[in-house]
């Protein structure tokens, strides 16, 4: 097992966000008002949080491959949200090399600070998750 996750990084900006809603059909109006995101506890546009839980899920490709995504059990708690600007990168260390092997995960953006956190835990070949 590979001690550290290839990052996966994203450049977040509205038409991103834009986009985005498009594919997943999520319109709701804090990622895509900007009046209505101005005025809500939010203070402005978030990008969804499936966008940057994506980029787990690509490092996790980067370093195990396709094929071992199935067998891959992820847990992740929203810490922050990702805003219109920001620059965010996914990636993760290996926690424990035990049986099944456990990763600490995270989403980050350009000031370090962590926007999603959690685990990933990798089930052995023939046993997905």
């Amino acid at each position: 097992m590979q001690a550290q996750l290839k990052p996966s990084s994203k450049h977040v900006d509205f038409d991103t966000i834009m986009k985005y809603a498009a594919v997943t059909n999520d319109y709701n109006p804090i990622h895509v008002d900007k009046e209505f995101a101005a005025r809500s506890p939010m203070g402005g546009i978030i990008a969804h949080g499936t966008m940057s839980v994506a980029l787990i899920w690509q490092a996790l490709r980067n370093t195990l491959g396709l094929e071992a995504l199935n067998r891959v059990h992820l847990e992740i708690r929203f810490v922050q949200p990702v805003r219109i600007d920001d620059d965010v990168t996914g990636g993760g260390e290996l926690r424990a090399a035990s049986s099944p092997p456990v990763y600490d995960v995270w989403v980050r953006n350009a000031k370090g600070q962590t926007v999603i956190a959690g685990t990933a835990m990798v089930k052995a070949e023939g046993k997905a998750v």
